[in-house]
């Protein structure tokens, strides 16, 4: 598991049934291409956020995949249809099989 890596998620705490929200995450990590060399001259080896992914009420929102050059600390931003109340969940996938989840609850109001 990579040091340091933190989620953040930020989801509007109700809509009303049907609106369209705006979610944006964050997660602290350092990602490693994998391109570049140390002092010594020997390859760093690749450390990256692979996947995101975005499920409400456990239907998928959003499947991302990331390649070697996704920028330090990934951000993401966009819309969703909220149909009812429920529960985001939200998983990042490490190059080195860590998973890491964060969940946000919505209420219809």
């Amino acid at each position: 598991m990579a040091s340091g890596v933190k989620p953040r998620v930020k989801v509007p705490k109700k809509a009303a049934a049907g609106d369209v929200i705006t979610i944006k995450t964050l997660i602290s990590h350092k990602m490693e291409s994998g391109q570049r060399k140390d002092k010594e001259g020997n390859v760093i080896p690749r450390s990256i956020i692979n996947r995101f992914t975005c499920d409400f009420n456990g239907e998928n929102v959003v499947d991302i995949t990331l390649e070697p050059a996704i920028s330090t600390n990934p951000f993401f931003e966009f819309e969703a249809k909220v149909p009812e109340a429920g529960e985001f969940q939200f998983t990042w996938y490490d190059d080195d099989g860590s998973v890491y989840e964060a969940t946000k609850s919505i209420a219809i109001g």
